[in-house]
């Protein structure tokens, strides 16, 4: 057992503990009276929980509602308006709320609330585009990934209709009041490979309009050239989700994908868009990410995933599996803490010796994963020269995009 003090000492390791072992809430708790966000069933298909804040600007999505987290040793407290985590007897730390935004309870012009439109996850504007994946409605049975619960919430928490100007109304409530500098779009399986059709239109439309960071997550196109295109306009990142690097768990995991695009499919498009960045606009920069889910395979076969795609110029993306109820991994068991540390380790360490650039994004917290960056105090190993290289960059990425915004705001002030 993790000592309080450890856990005190080392933030990153109390929020991948809380991923693993979830936590209570304490009577006293009033999350949303307080100016929290709400607590939903499900985000983005794979987590659900509550927002927080923890050390070091740590922001977190800790599960509470899944019946794991009914057994954690985990409890948080309210006294005297102020939020802590109990882990036992011992109070390991404060943590705040992750503020609701005002314009949470507001509506579009159109009548439609903006929660239906997009999200805050951590500190960026979420967007589940369109209809729910094909996956969900694929006959005579249904192909969804047993670990993804989106088709049980888009529509309920979510919007199936979303057209640009609403978005758009969204986008600018949430930069101009929650201070927004990044825009991510996700979308399931579609026939017809439409994805990029359906996004296209959003994606030209804030990047020319708000000069924000804006990125997407879809499945592989069949045409790698639409994403030179894409890169082109100045997108700045495409993130491919193939979850697991085993094959035959690929397979059993996510048999839709291992049908319609396989598992070689989704690596052949992670190594060619990592090598976008060269071609694209210099000013623009550009981020692929391979997305894998630690916890749905032996962690040695996750560890080789991290290492082949920093291996092509890629960024992993690591997500702690979450058993969240309604999906076929209801009753999975949730990853050790003791078993994740070496993966979360070794993402650090593999992202550093590739000179990756993590950390360069302004005001981008991610509450759902644990970033790169994030995990430097699992690991022992400092690596001098690239951290003083990562911080020059992301003082060239913050001056870039404060001055991009300020051109980008002109016109509507001046109106």
């Amino acid at each position: 057992m993790i000592s309080a003090v450890t856990l005190r000492e080392n933030p990153a390791l109390l929020k991948l503990d809380l991923y693993c072992k979830g936590m209570r809430l304490d009577d006293s708790c009033f999350i949303e009276e307080d100016g929290g966000r709400k607590i939903l069933r499900t985000r983005a298909g794979l987590g659900s929980g509550l927002e927080l804040i923890l050390p070091r600007d740590l922001w977190t999505n800790v599960p509470v509602t899944e019946p794991f987290a009914a057994l954690s040793p985990y409890v948080l407290h309210r006294e005297g308006g102020r939020y802590f985590i109990e882990y036992g007897d011992d109070t390991v730390t404060d943590v705040r709320l992750s503020p609701r935004p005002g314009w949470y309870d507001a509506k579009t012009e159109g009548g439609k609330p903006m929660t239906r439109i997009g999200t805050l996850q951590g500190t960026y504007l979420g967007i589940y585009q369109a209809k729910v994946c094909e996956y969900w409605t694929a006959k005579p049975q249904k192909t969804n990934c047993k670990f993804c619960s989106v088709g049980l919430n888009l529509g309920v928490d979510d919007s199936d209709e979303k057209s640009v100007n609403e978005v758009m109304e969204v986008v600018r409530r949430a930069r101009d009041e929650s201070g927004i500098t990044y825009v991510d779009f996700n979308t399931g399986h579609y026939d017809g490979d439409t994805y990029l059709d359906i996004l296209e239109p959003y994606l030209v439309r804030i990047k020319k309009e708000l000069g924000l960071l804006v990125g997407f997550q879809t499945p592989p196109h069949r045409d790698l050239s639409r994403y030179d295109r894409l890169r082109e306009m100045g997108l700045n990142r495409v993130s491919f989700c193939f979850e697991i690097f085993d094959p035959e768990l690929f397979k059993e995991t996510c048999p839709g994908k291992h049908a319609e695009y396989s598992l070689e499919y989704y690596l052949e498009a992670v190594r060619y868009c990592a090598q976008l960045g060269r071609r694209g606009p210099a000013h623009e920069p550009w981020v692929t990410n391979g997305e894998i889910i630690a916890g749905l395979e032996p962690p040695e076969s996750t560890i080789k995933a991290i290492d082949w795609i920093t291996s092509v110029g890629a960024i992993p993306t690591v997500c702690v599996f979450r058993p969240l109820v309604g999906t076929d991994l209801e009753d999975a068991a949730v990853p050790k803490t003791e078993d994740m540390i070496p993966v979360f380790r070794r993402l650090y360490d593999a992202c550093m010796e590739k000179g990756l650039p993590i950390g360069c994004a302004p005001n981008v917290h991610v509450s759902l994963v644990m970033l790169p960056e994030e995990c430097r105090s699992l690991s022992s190993r400092r690596f001098p020269w690239q951290a003083l290289k990562l911080k020059g960059q992301a003082a060239v990425f913050r001056r870039m995009l404060a001055r991009r915004m300020e051109q980008r705001a002109r016109p509507s002030l001046a109106g």
